[in-house]
């Protein structure tokens, strides 16, 4: 019986309509080769928060990704909690906006910017 390796996803991705909106944020705000940095803090509905800013600087220990022409920067401690996520974007009226689709999350909050693993 020959058993499947199954790897787990660790990158974190964006989609299209995110990759559209933080590139209109960085040439609104004329941040031209900044990165967009995902964080997780403490607090929040869930104990803990995410975070999304832009940031020119790569830290010594963040991983670093490339998606749909996104560089995306994760330090350590917060890719722990969040390797795999896919990061998305809607604009509906009631509940548009960013959305991290956390694999590592086991419950999260209404608003979808809480969570805890």
């Amino acid at each position: 019986m020959k058993t499947e390796n199954k790897q787990l996803k660790e990158d974190i991705v964006i989609t299209d309509s995110a990759a559209k909106r933080v590139n209109a944020i960085l040439t609104g705000e004329k941040k031209e080769g900044y990165a967009l940095r995902v964080s997780v803090t403490g607090g929040g509905c869930s104990g803990m928060s995410y975070n999304l800013t832009f940031d020119k600087e790569e830290k010594e220990f963040d991983k670093i990704y490339n998606s749909k022409g996104i560089k995306i920067l994760c330090d350590v401690k917060s890719w722990f909690y969040i390797k795999g996520t896919e990061i998305d974007f809607a604009d509906d009226l009631l509940s548009g906006g960013f959305k991290l689709n956390n694999p590592n999350a086991n419950k999260t909050c209404g608003c979808g910017t809480s969570f805890s693993a």
